[in-house]
């Protein structure tokens, strides 16, 4: 991206200026960082285990064509406002309600972090030996200079050079593992696990657990020009994207760790890579989690700022962040992290789930907006709580509850179906007993000018 692509990304708490938008290849470069994570192995291969690859297959498919769909009208909405996950929060929340959106956002960036640092931690202890805290350390220390001055400089560019390496990386692991191992036999008809809900619906149900990378979608888009807006919302993050990265990388993982016949954990997928390719398994590993971590310390560092600024006025440069969020995965790390992180990605994943149902609900009542009228994001002009904020906390409260309760499984299964849901309900209601403001066409390019010119406001 350009130089004042990079002032652009720092705005977060004014209107994005149409000016300062950015090129559809830097932004498709700098968003497809997410499709190489080994979570997408991991995640197809945990819901191959528990309900077998067809009725996995057909969870991809459905889960595709829903995120396609939904990212497509987030995407569009956007780059026409150029309004972050803050800013939009704001006008559906209040400035209440929009610090916790962002607290929510920037932990489950961080929480991400450490999952996907740490398998490169793992990947090099294994293969040279140490300490995993030593490499836990190098891991996050190499990651700060290139998210602190990165996505809105050459970032891009990075990602652009390391992506064929990693789609070659996939085709090498996936011929390796053949002719090491020989084709496994039983890959495509893996027995399920008894569930009392059709196979299918699980495995659905398992992707709706990653809705945070609509959140992702919406803070990426913000920065696309309205002219590759076709574009984006259908190739760069709709399902174009979605179709490579749940499909050719769940395939890959239950493809490779069959072969090898290994458990179904992010440390099987980076046994499978080591033991298919040695050291070059070594080296796709750490492409494709450097890829991945450059979008999680991004957005950790853009909204913890946002959470500082508006709770403490606390005004500072993006790289201080960049390091906060570093320290804070590090930390993570260095703790038994998977007793109690995907604890809290469940109940964060309800109140995320909860914020694209209420997002969805309030794009589709303001379809009709005349152009140029914006959702209302300063300040001065909105309450501290609105009836949305209401909305979303009773939905996911509700949702959190039906998760962790036991007596009725079903309930617990359906909870983030039950959470969307209520969550779009409430918050029609809501708009209709307290309607969010918006601002003139006058305002906005007023707000606009003066976030081009307020060069001090901006996080870099």
């Amino acid at each position: 991206m350009s130089d004042s692509a990079e002032q652009a990304t720092g705005y977060t708490s004014y209107v994005l200026p149409a000016h300062q938008k950015v090129g559809r290849w830097s932004l498709t470069m700098a968003w497809w960082a997410l499709f190489s994570a080994m979570f997408w192995l991991y995640i197809a291969i945990a819901s191959a285990g528990a309900v077998g690859v067809f009725n996995t297959v057909v969870g991809m498919v459905l889960s595709t064509i829903t995120y396609g769909l939904v990212n497509m009208v987030l995407t569009r909405f956007a780059a026409r406002t150029g309004l972050s996950v803050e800013e939009f929060s704001r006008t559906l929340f209040g400035l209440v309600g929009s610090a916790l959106a962002t607290l929510i956002f920037a932990a489950t960036a961080i929480y991400y972090a450490v999952f996907e640092g740490s398998i490169i931690a793992v990947a090099l202890e294994s293969f040279f030996g140490g300490s995993i805290v030593m490499w836990y350390a190098i891991v996050v220390a190499y990651a700060i200079p290139l998210v602190a001055g990165g996505v809105q400089n050459w970032l891009d560019k990075l990602n652009g050079f390391l992506l064929p390496l990693y789609v070659a990386g996939l085709v090498a692991v996936v011929i390796a593992a053949t002719v090491i191992r020989g084709v496994p036999t039983d890959w495509i008809g893996h027995a399920a696990a008894s569930s009392p809900l059709p196979g299918w619906v699980t495995s659905y149900l398992i992707y709706m657990g990653v809705w945070v990378m609509m959140m992702y979608t919406f803070d990426y888009a913000r920065l696309g020009r309205e002219k590759d807006e076709k574009f984006h919302a259908h190739v760069n993050f709709g399902w174009v994207f979605y179709a490579f990265t749940f499909g050719l990388n769940g395939a890959v993982g239950i493809y490779i760790v069959s072969a090898w016949n290994l458990e179904a954990s992010e440390a099987g997928v980076v046994q499978a890579f080591i033991s298919s390719l040695g050291f070059f398994g070594l080296v796709i590993i750490f492409v494709s989690q450097t890829r991945i971590n450059t979008a999680n310390y991004y957005l950790a560092s853009l909204n913890l700022g946002s959470f500082m600024e508006r709770v403490f006025n606390l005004r500072l440069p993006r790289f201080v962040w960049v390091v906060v969020s570093a320290v804070i995965a590090f930390l993570f790390m260095l703790t038994n992290v998977l007793s109690y992180l995907l604890k809290a990605l469940a109940w964060q994943g309800v109140f995320v789930t909860a914020w694209v149902a209420i997002a969805l609900v309030y794009i589709a009542m303001h379809r009709r907006t005349p152009k140029g009228v914006l959702p209302e994001v300063r300040p001065e002009k909105l309450r501290p709580v609105s009836a949305g904020a209401v909305a979303w906390l009773l939905a996911s409260g509700t949702g959190i509850v039906l998760t962790e309760q036991t007596t009725i499984p079903l309930a617990s299964q359906f909870a983030p179906l039950i959470t969307v849901a209520m969550a779009a309900g409430l918050y029609y209601a809501s708009c209709k007993i307290q309607s969010p403001p918006a601002i003139t066409p006058e305002a906005a390019e007023e707000l606009a000018a003066g976030s081009h010119e307020d060069k001090a406001a901006a996080r870099l």
